[in-house]
């Protein structure tokens, strides 16, 4: 019990601070990319208004440029007078443009692939021939941002290459992951840490309860013999009368809870030797006797087991869950009917034992299983009825390995026990 509680207290921590690792990780990666990204369409933004094609290069076979016209460096940024060269800036020097000047008719007047000449004429024509086909004003293809830009006589395709930016955010995102990665690892390590602390003290008081108990049932079997000799005595020497018969009676009661008590500490001890059975036979077995308690209530069992279902566990333990189960179905169903199914489900087999059960009752089903838990109903009723039956029945299946539930349907109460089989 305590152990799933521990994994329970890991797993909410870490899950926890792993969402908040996440997104705290994730807002700086977005907004890191964002940021690059901005600044890459800002500079491409300057450079096509700095650009300017005022003359055409000479192209081949052209040979009527004069002598003493200026040299032209057609393709390049404009840079008026007065201005720092572009050049010259940091964040310009640091990046690498492309560009391709269309005319109107689709000729290509200049292609401008750089200082560092990394890709080559072919390539980049390609990739701004593919560009316009898009048919956008800008964007980004691979790690380009480019820019289309419609001028008075020609367009321009303005492209620059975010390779740099890409292979930094990569590292980052890998930092990042190994970053996060030993973060979690050194969290996993305090969970397990703070989860033991806190399990500690609530672990050694259940501990103490249920020595409390065993205990507290060993000490009481001696008085509650003596007081029953010491009545059967008096009966001898002064006869029958109504405060023996109290005595006697509530004697009995007594001797009943510290069985019930002892069962219980046996069952959550779990130290009890088990073996292969045949649970579907035990259970049907077991119905036996109750069908004729159920007679003498005018009620009726209505069974459905399946055969041949095997687990490994103790006999004994066994057939006082399903007692149990049926004890309680008898003594606080509402109805005549009463249901009981073993079913084999994959790996486990599924006992369901329902009555019915009145509307008042179906708040909280799962207390049903703490130890002197008595529904109202129930508190009204004279027997041998302590409230720790269900809790014995839940020592008995998790000493087991296995699970149980109580729900409310359709105006009955459905007890489920799952059990694992025997491969």
């Amino acid at each position: 019990m305590f152990g799933k509680t521990k994994r329970k207290i890991v797993f909410t921590v870490v899950f926890s601070l792993l969402a908040l690792m996440v997104v705290t990780l994730a807002t700086i990666y977005v907004s890191n990319r964002i940021a690059l990204d901005r600044g890459s369409r800002e500079m491409l933004q300057t450079f096509a208004e700095r650009y300017s094609l005022e003359e055409q290069a000479p192209r081949p076979g052209e040979e009527n440029r004069p002598d003493d016209a200026p040299e032209i460096n057609p393709g390049k940024m404009n840079e008026p007078r007065g201005e720092r060269p572009w050049k010259n800036e940091r964040e310009f020097r640091l990046s690498t443009f492309y560009s391709v000047a269309y005319s109107k008719d689709g000729e290509v007047l200049e292609v401008n692939r750089g200082e560092n000449d990394i890709m080559t004429e072919e390539a980049l024509l390609e990739t701004a021939s593919s560009i316009l086909d898009t048919g956008k004003q800008s964007g980004k293809v691979g790690s380009m941002t480019y820019l289309v830009d419609e001028r008075g006589g020609y367009t321009l395709v303005a492209m620059i290459d975010g390779t740099i930016n890409d292979n930094n955010q990569t590292m980052l995102f890998y930092r990042m992951l190994m970053i996060g990665s030993a973060a979690l690892t050194v969290l996993v390590v305090i969970s397990v840490f703070i989860a033991n602390k806190i399990v500690k003290p609530l672990e050694e008081n259940d501990k103490r309860q249920k020595r409390f108990v065993s205990d507290a049932g060993h000490e009481l079997k001696t008085p509650i013999a003596v007081i029953s000799a010491n009545s059967e005595l008096l009966k001898r020497q002064i006869g029958q009368n109504e405060w023996l018969d109290n005595i006697d009676y509530e004697n009995e009661r007594m001797s009943d809870l510290v069985k019930q008590l002892l069962s219980l500490s046996r069952a959550e001890n779990g130290c009890v030797p088990k073996e292969t059975l045949d649970f579907s036979k035990l259970v049907g077995g077991e119905v036996l006797p109750f069908e004729t308690l159920a007679y003498e209530k005018g009620k009726r069992i209505e069974t459905d087991i399946e055969p041949d279902i095997y687990t490994e566990g103790n006999p004994n333990q066994l057939r006082q869950l399903v007692s149990i189960l049926l004890d309680n179905a008898l003594s606080h169903g509402t109805t005549d009917d009463i249901g009981l199914s073993l079913r084999k489900e994959k790996h486990h087999a599924s006992l369901t034992v329902s009555n019915g059960a009145e509307a008042t009752g179906a708040g909280q089903p799962e207390r049903l299983f703490e130890r002197f838990y008595r529904s109202d109903e129930a508190r009204g009723e004279e027997g041998s009825h302590y409230g720790l039956g269900l809790s014995i029945a839940k020592a008995v299946v998790e000493a087991h390995g296995g699970q149980i539930r109580a729900e409310y349907k359709n105006g009955k109460a459905v007890f489920t026990v799952t059990l694992p089989v025997r491969k």
